[in-house]
């Protein structure tokens, strides 16, 4: 999958932006993507924070071991193929945005919001738990870790859920 990170395109600097590029077997046979494969977006999103971002910030520890402990995703509205006068070359994108909103350090809260052009479309939380891989039981975060994601610590905000 091609996608690249992007440079925040709101007002808020501790937001991860990553520009997504669709894949027409993201689609399911409504035309929308399906509703599974927006964990493949965000996991694309979220290793691009971790593996990219925290390399170009000296952290390349993430590699040692994460793993999810859980997932929660809002389903706000579909999300289309569309192509038109913008997309007519290449396949579309969607916009995630992305923040932590619980550090701790035995695990972290990662924070998602997907956008269809401007629209919000979704919203979702990943819990993720630093793991030894080799060792295979949970281990702490580095300094250096925390000191990564603090970067993008927001206090958590209180949503509402969708009727």
């Amino acid at each position: 999958m091609q996608a690249r990170p992007a440079e925040a395109e709101r007002s808020d600097s501790r937001r991860y932006v990553y520009d997504c590029t669709l894949r027409w077997s993201d689609l399911d046979a409504y035309g929308h993507v399906n509703n599974a494969r927006f964990l493949t977006l965000y996991e694309e999103a979220r290793v691009a924070l971790m593996f990219a971002g925290g390399r170009a910030w000296g952290v390349g520890s993430f590699a040692d071991g994460v793993v999810i402990y859980r997932h929660e995703i809002d389903y706000l509205r579909p999300v289309g193929y569309a192509l038109d006068g913008t997309t007519a070359e290449r396949a579309p994108t969607v916009r995630i945005e992305m923040w932590i909103e619980d550090l701790r350090q035995s695990r972290f809260t990662v924070a998602y919001e997907l956008f269809d052009r401007t629209v919000l479309a979704s919203r979702a939380r990943s819990v993720l738990v630093p793991f030894d891989l080799e060792q295979q039981r949970p281990r702490r975060l580095t300094d250096a870790e925390q000191e990564f994601l603090r970067r993008y610590l927001v206090e958590p905000v209180t949503r509402d859920k969708p009727a």
